[in-house]
């Protein structure tokens, strides 16, 4: 259970044996990559304790200010994950997000303008509503609103009777009268029809019926709306040749309702995704629950047959194997991408797509051309 921090501070004092538990910058790269929180995060409201010395598994209550001036308590856990679907910088506060998102108000005249049966709070009819008979209806008929369904013959009680245990008809001596004709001689009983394998409901059918790890030209896959990821998109194509107008690779099992991934770049010919990640303008993108949304996805793209490489800025932490940790898109940054894939494909696959061949090698038929010369 959560306690508070001058509590949680004591306790961490006892089990260590040290004054200070946690020295200062201890945690310093794990809070790197929420600029948000450290902005949010104050000392004097912490009892002096700065937010690197918190590790960010601790079960403690911490108190934050956001940029309006809200303040409010939560745990180290609940400000990580807090960022949803919502890209909004009102997300990280929890005052702000129900500010920009209110809740739905109620009519207060809901009992008037309702129909009857249109809510379980209206039970009565409605002023205006047409009655039974003006609809054509009779009072009693099982079409009325107001009337009650007659109860079925063979039922004592006046109840329903069960399936299947309906009494006898008899006649006015007693004897068993014989059994209609519909019950004499019963319908005949239609084969079954053939289940067809279709997908669930919440899963979109727009996805083309292909084998999976196939990468193709998604209509569902949304447009780049990063000029660094176009710019990074267009410094790979000029280096290494690769099938354009792919965006989409084919999935086994769903992801977040479609049969498909979008890779910021698709390297068909490598079976490469790329990805370039950053905080974004409000340092929500790819961090908290969207880190994991990056997980899951990555584990999706490689049981297709896929690996994944990211390009992680503002000092986001690696997923992967092959992520590269850089400032921003630099000259040096396709160059270190293309390391990457030689170390995941080989040397002589990748070298085969180059655009223009590897240094090494332009010296060395510079020299052979001077030698022959």
């Amino acid at each position: 259970m959560p306690e508070p921090v001058d509590a949680w501070w004591a306790r961490r004092r006892w089990s260590r044996g040290l004054d200070v538990p946690y020295p200062v910058g201890a945690y310093r790269e794990a809070w790197a990559s929420f600029p948000v929180l450290i902005r949010q995060y104050h000392p004097e409201f912490n009892r002096g304790i700065t937010l690197t010395q918190v590790p960010p598994a601790a079960d403690v209550f911490l108190t934050w200010q956001c940029d309006t001036g809200h303040v409010f308590v939560a745990t180290p856990e609940e400000q990580r994950m807090r960022p949803g679907r919502e890209r909004r910088r009102s997300s990280w506060c929890p005052e702000c997000a129900e500010a920009a998102a209110p809740r739905t108000p109620v009519l207060p005249m809901a009992d008037q303008v309702r129909w009857p049966g249109a809510s379980p709070l209206v039970a009565g009819p409605v002023a205006g509503a047409p009655t039974p008979a003006a609809r054509g209806l009779a009072p009693g008929s099982p079409s009325s609103p107001s009337g009650s369904p007659r109860p079925r013959r063979g039922a004592r009680d006046g109840m329903p009777a069960s399936r299947g245990t309906a009494r006898d008809r008899r006649g006015k001596d007693g004897t068993p009268s014989p059994a209609p004709r519909a019950v004499r001689d019963p319908a005949p009983v239609a084969d079954p029809p053939v289940a067809r394998t279709r997908r669930s409901p919440g899963v979109c059918g727009r996805t083309p019926d292909v084998p999976v790890g196939e990468p193709f030209a998604s209509a569902c896959a949304p447009p780049p709306a990063s000029a660094v990821e176009e710019r990074l998109r267009q410094e790979l194509a000029a280096r290494l040749e690769h099938t354009p107008g792919l965006n989409a690779v084919r999935l086994a099992r769903p992801f977040f309702e479609h049969l498909e991934a979008w890779p910021d770049i698709l390297l068909a010919e490598l079976r490469v995704a790329v990805e370039y990640d950053s905080t974004g303008r409000h340092g929500l993108e790819h961090v908290g629950r969207r880190e994991e949304a990056d997980r899951r996805k990555d584990r999706a793209l490689r049981a297709a047959g896929w690996e994944v490489v990211r390009i992680r800025t503002g000092k986001l932490p690696p997923l992967g194997p092959y992520d590269l940790c850089v400032s921003g898109l630099t000259r040096g940054t396709v160059d270190l991408l293309l390391d990457r894939l030689r170390e995941i494909r080989g040397p002589f696959l990748v070298d085969a797509y180059l655009r223009e061949p590897p240094v090494a090698d332009a010296d060395a038929d510079a020299d052979a051309t001077a030698a022959s010369g």
